[in-house]
């Protein structure tokens, strides 16, 4: 219970208090743009306190089982089927051409590396949390190679949409993404070298872990909009379906048949599944914002899959 209430308390007083700031800073502006603390705080992040713990966490990750390379695949399964849920239900609810760009991106793109990165880690611990970077090893890629061309070809821009290997190119020569992928190619020397972990790094990942999401949750809070909620709920609603039951049962009900469950007393399936019911990330507003799309229908798509989860992590914990 403790674990529970640490998770949900996290979530609030960091999306809160980034949002406090914003207002104190909207009605009192300051010398430095908003846009630069957030980008501060997400560099702080991204840059250096994730690649610490994912290297020490990859470092004692239990990688033997041939199961385990299902995880990226699951991974990007969870992230194209949430969009094609997306695509035909814009067409239901007949969103225009601009609305159906935003939604698709909602659909797909997933917070899975700050909020589902944290609940692995306060749910499972460090080799829950080691299993994550293998989850999402194909994001970024799909983000920018797939799912920004996709946004793009929705909207009324005239421009040329850059290629499909100019947006892979790009997905794999960012530094976050470098970042990321050198912690865990570090990380897994280290595993199959049999050096054995500092006794501090354990501690250490306590507090970055937890920290790092904080942080980015900060930065989330800090760029929150509550415009145009009544106007979007009930498309907001059927993406909060697609990401908190359809998704989750889909990719779940996968790793379950392909052996999950055997492994670790079915630690690989539990990191599935929380990962798999992740809300809308961040990154959803970019293309919208980018591409001049339906930037308030992917704001409540975002807002509302977020706010769902003061349900979702009791049912994850419960079910964990």
């Amino acid at each position: 219970m403790g674990r529970l209430i640490f998770s949900i308390g996290l979530v609030i007083l960091g999306i809160g208090a980034g949002y406090v700031v914003q207002t104190a800073v909207n009605k009192r502006p300051v010398p430095v743009p908003m846009d630069n603390w957030r980008r501060t705080l997400q560099k702080t992040a991204l840059l250096f306190l994730n690649p610490v713990a994912i290297l020490g966490a990859t470092w004692v990750a239990d990688i033997q089982n041939i199961q385990m390379a299902a995880l990226p695949f699951l991974g990007a399964t969870a992230l194209i089927t949430g969009s094609i849920l997306a695509f035909f239900s814009a067409r239901m609810l007949r969103l225009n051409s601009l609305q159906t760009g935003s939604y698709v991106v909602c659909g797909g793109f997933t917070n899975i590396g700050s909020l589902g990165a944290l609940f692995c880690f306060i749910f499972l611990g460090e080799k829950g949390f080691a299993l994550v970077p293998f989850y999402k090893l194909f994001e970024e890629s799909l983000y920018y190679a797939v799912g920004f061309p996709i946004a793009k070809s929705f909207s009324r821009d005239a421009t040329q949409t850059p290629t499909f290997i100019k947006r892979l190119t790009t997905a794999v020569t960012d530094p976050f993404v470098l970042v990321a992928v050198s912690s865990i190619a570090a990380g897994l020397v280290l595993n199959l070298s049999g050096i054995p972990r500092p006794a501090f790094y354990g501690p250490v990942n306590s507090v970055f872990i937890p920290l790092a999401a904080f942080l980015l949750l900060v930065s989330i809070g800090m760029a929150m909009r509550f415009s145009s909620v009544h106007t979007y709920l009930k498309p907001g609603l059927i993406i909060a379906a697609i990401k908190f039951v359809i998704i989750p049962c889909v990719i779940a009900g996968t790793g379950y048949a392909l052996g999950l469950g055997q492994i670790e007393d079915g630690l690989p399936l539990k990191v599935v599944l929380i990962l798999s019911a992740m809300p809308v990330g961040f990154i959803a507003m970019v293309p919208p914002t980018l591409y001049h799309l339906d930037v308030d229908l992917a704001n409540v798509c975002w807002l509302i899959t977020n706010a769902g989860l003061l349900l979702v992590i009791p049912a994850l914990f419960f079910l964990i």
